[in-house]
């Protein structure tokens, strides 16, 4: 019981007799030197049920002696009232009889303590004010940790769950709902293994767990309802629950986007390295093919039989072309200076298709659009964007079977960008080769020279774009392309 304060107690009660009787004991409490407390009572009566409600609710005491028997209603029903509004001040039942049944009835509605008024004295009151203050501070300062974990539980950003050993979703946040798309009922009684489609990570998941260990930051790739794969970092630790069991504390932290960032930040560094090989390739080729052609000029002059004359026309037409296909190297290297105008996504991909038709019908491959009517409007280089999207449709067709290919390609919109996804079932890519399709000169064709998807690549960058390849052997190749929204200014 705090010393050197002001308490004030309200007595609830309709017996204005019983009221003097309980005030005069607590006043003593000030003259009893046992008390070992210089604290101030301040004792009002209320002798009417509402008018209690009311100053309980406005939390105009700190102490609270509500009678049983209050006219046609009951201290019980005021408990059980006060409770449903979150009263934080201790309230002690009085009875007139000792009554068991009233006993756990009142403590089980939220009373501090009950008496019973026959018993009552100094001692017995002083002892119960300071039990039911002490009390009362205690659970106030226990409420107010629990609301401040569960802030931190409710407004953290990452996927924060409580599961069982098994990995079933017992409790969870907001961002665990918006990590895997689904509403709480739904997400209640599923395990963290069914959103987990790699069964070596569920494997060494399962593992660790059955060890005893700690997870800490284990990489895992999740599939939400949507189908989407979002790379993400595991987090478990045990805690033993009150009833023997222990339970999972378990955080997931989404790094989809850091990951992307990586990758482009790689790709960059990656074609920078082919620029500056490109480079001193075209100049240490030109040097010589300058002099090739100086020679050729020379000799041409001074040699005017046909026959001579035409085997120089070849060497100087070839040089001619050596020296063009060194620009073209060059400008791939060079940052595209375009113009760019407002363009349907949907038209440019439709352009796109007709420049791969021939192909598509050799290959008797079946084409599936899902995209709307509605034109989906980027700033474009329009004849530069058709060229990635045909490089990515052509390999496609390329990576089918005659008769069995299938090409899915849709435009979707949401809230910041539109997505264009080309997906094929052909053959796919293996792993170890994902990381280098956008390089220069890195082909899988026999015949390729491998800069088809490095000039997608740099177009794409150019329209400020992000392009990512999902691919499983003998399954099939998606390339989502996203493309941020004009401004509506």
């Amino acid at each position: 019981m705090p010393n050197n304060s002001i308490i004030r107690i309200a007595i609830v009660d309709d017996d204005e007799y019983d009221y003097s009787l309980i005030r005069d004991y607590i006043k003593r409490i000030d003259g009893n030197p046992a008390s070992g407390q210089a604290s101030k009572f301040i004792v009002d009566w209320c002798d009417d049920y509402d008018k209690a409600i009311e100053k309980i609710k406005a939390k105009e005491y700190d102490l609270y002696f509500v009678d049983y028997r209050l006219g046609y209603r009951t201290g019980l029903e005021l408990l059980q009232e006060t409770s449903r509004f979150g009263c934080d001040e201790p309230i002690v039942l009085l009875t007139g009889k000792g009554n068991k049944s009233i006993d756990i009835q009142a403590m089980e509605s939220g009373a501090t303590d009950y008496l019973v008024k026959s018993d009552l004295n100094t001692e017995k009151l002083e002892r119960c004010i300071r039990y039911s203050l002490d009390r009362a501070s205690s659970l106030k300062e226990l409420k107010a940790r629990e609301n401040k974990y569960r802030n931190l539980f409710e407004n953290s950003k990452d996927a924060v769950f409580i599961a069982d050993m098994n990995l079933a979703f017992r409790e969870m946040n907001r961002a665990s709902l918006d990590l895997f798309g689904l509403t709480s009922e739904k997400l209640t009684g599923t395990t963290l293994y069914d959103f987990i489609k790699n069964n070596d990570q569920k494997k060494k998941i399962q593992d660790l767990l059955a060890s005893g260990n700690i997870i800490a930051d284990q990489e895992i790739e999740v599939e939400t309802i949507e189908k989407e794969i979002k790379s993400c970092l595991l987090s478990v630790a045990f805690h033993e629950h009150a009833n023997g069991h222990s339970i999972l504390h378990c955080i997931i932290h989404d790094i989809t986007n850091i990951k992307k960032t990586e990758l482009a930040n790689l790709q960059a560094q990656k074609l920078a390295a082919n620029e500056r090989f490109v480079r001193i390739l075209a100049h240490e080729i030109r040097n010589p093919l300058n002099n090739i052609s100086l020679s050729i000029e020379h000799l041409q002059m001074l040699n005017e039989e046909s026959e001579k004359s035409d085997f120089l026309g070849i060497i100087q037409r070839n040089s001619l072309r050596i020296n063009q296909i060194i620009t073209e190297l060059l400008d791939l290297t060079r940052p595209l200076e375009l113009e760019f105008a407002k363009h349907s996504l949907q038209e440019i991909m439709d352009e796109s298709l007709a420049i791969a038709t021939d192909r598509i019908n050799l290959q008797k491959i079946t084409v599936e659009k899902n995209y709307a009517d509605q034109p989906f409007e980027i700033a474009a280089n329009k004849s530069r964007l058709t060229i990635a999207f045909s490089n990515i449709l052509i390999n496609a067709v390329e990576a089918m079977k005659m008769n069995e290919g299938k090409l899915s390609i849709s435009i979707a919109s949401d809230k910041e960008a539109y997505t264009v996804s080309i997906k094929d079932n052909g053959c796919g890519i293996p792993p170890e080769y994902l990381s280098k399709l956008f390089e220069p000169f890195f082909t899988l064709k026999k015949k390729g020279v491998g800069l088809g998807l490095a000039a997608t690549y740099s177009i794409i960058q150019s329209h400020k774009g992000t392009i990512q390849v999902e691919s499983i052997l003998n399954k099939g190749t998606s390339f989502i392309i996203s493309f941020s929204k004009l401004n509506k200014d």
